[in-house]
């Protein structure tokens, strides 16, 4: 339904709350479910088996909440905490038009006015843009430091900043290749007055806050990506033993089998990269390497394992009346958000020879 009418779910999001999948990363002394990642990653591959649309718009709000459970102080995590599981919901506001892979590039800018920030930028392809009550955003606290390619990292801070504020504006949702479930729009900032207390840690320690972010969102990002390969093979097993030719049912094809069989051991060997990933975190190892390789393979080989599963479905997988189609274009995405693929293999050689 909401694929093909592109509305946001609200009666699904209502149900997800009541059940706290808005507040899984929220610790049980907030109010949260206090779920460990391993099990948020095994909640979201069942969530985007169903739907990734709906799981992307439930696991951004986990994600908006992550700068304030790594850097904000207790106030802050009382507040915003008790904010979700009243039924707010937040956005995560990091990604610039001129700045996706590259986060130290970004162009917004806070500067200090006695005991405020005055904000000004614009942030793209934000999810639940439309939908937030609070944004975390990134920005420049100190803007001289912005074209220093040594020193900018040490110049970001990040901010909490609520909807209804002067001067934030959130733009028309754009018209995407498939999780319709989702929305996804750009946010201005025209010189919003956020007072000093929104800031979240110190001074400066916004980026290191953002690669902490990506460590703990990128294996239930890639957990999403499995559910949605599962999907398919699931979805491929079953029209395999239903559709024959030649006198019998297509997976007695070798080349039809061997696909499959490819398929699945693919979706097995993602899933235990995502596991293993969200274990580190919660067993407190640095799991930055097996983050990535989590991210940058459930990715690829849940884009390889749809359009393997449309072909297996010949014709009829390339008509919307079919499951297949849409998981094709659902999962393109992950091998985009949350760093592409490709910057995902840059941080694996980046640890190798670090």
């Amino acid at each position: 339904h909401y694929d093909k009418t592109h509305e946001y779910p609200w009666p699904l999001i209502k149900k997800a709350q009541e059940l706290g999948l808005t507040t899984q990363n929220i610790p049980e002394k907030y109010g949260g479910l206090g779920l460990s990642l391993l099990d948020e990653c095994i909640v979201g591959e069942q969530l985007a088996w169903g739907c990734s649309g709906v799981s992307t718009a439930l696991g951004a709000n986990g994600l908006g909440m992550l700068p304030i459970l790594i850097a904000g102080n207790e106030d802050q995590k009382q507040e915003y905490s008790q904010r979700m599981v009243d039924g707010q919901l937040c956005a995560y506001c990091v990604t610039e038009p001129e700045a996706g892979s590259d986060v130290a590039g970004l162009k917004t800018v806070a500067v200090r006015d006695g005991d405020s920030f005055i904000l000004r930028g614009s942030k793209t392809f934000i999810t639940n843009a439309t939908n937030a009550d609070f944004y975390t955003v990134l920005a420049y606290t100190s803007p001289s430091l912005q074209d220093d390619r040594r020193e900018r990292y040490r110049g970001m801070s990040f901010f909490v900043v609520h909807r209804d504020w002067e001067g934030v504006s959130v733009g028309k949702p754009f018209a995407k290749m498939g999780q319709h479930a989702s929305d996804t729009a750009p946010v201005s900032f025209d010189d919003v007055r956020v007072p000093a207390e929104y800031m979240l840690g110190e001074e400066g320690t916004g980026f290191l806050t953002a690669m902490k972010v990506f460590d703990k969102s990128r294996p239930p990002t890639a957990a999403g990506a499995v559910g949605v390969a599962q999907r398919a093979l699931d979805e491929a097993v079953k029209y395999a033993k239903e559709r024959t030719t030649m006198g019998k049912p297509i997976w007695q094809h070798q080349a039809i089998g061997h696909m499959i069989a490819d398929m699945a051991m693919q979706v097995e060997a993602a899933r235990m990269l995502v596991w293993k990933a969200a274990w580190e975190v919660d067993a407190g190892v640095r799991n930055t390497t097996t983050s990535a390789f989590a991210k940058a393979y459930a990715a690829d080989i849940a884009m390889k394992v749809t359009t393997d599963a449309v072909q297996v479905f010949g014709g009829y997988g390339y008509m919307s009346e079919y499951p297949v189609e849409k998981l094709m274009r659902d999962v393109k995405i992950y091998q985009i958000y949350e760093g592409t693929s490709q910057i995902q293999r840059n941080i694996v050689v980046r640890e190798l020879f670090r």
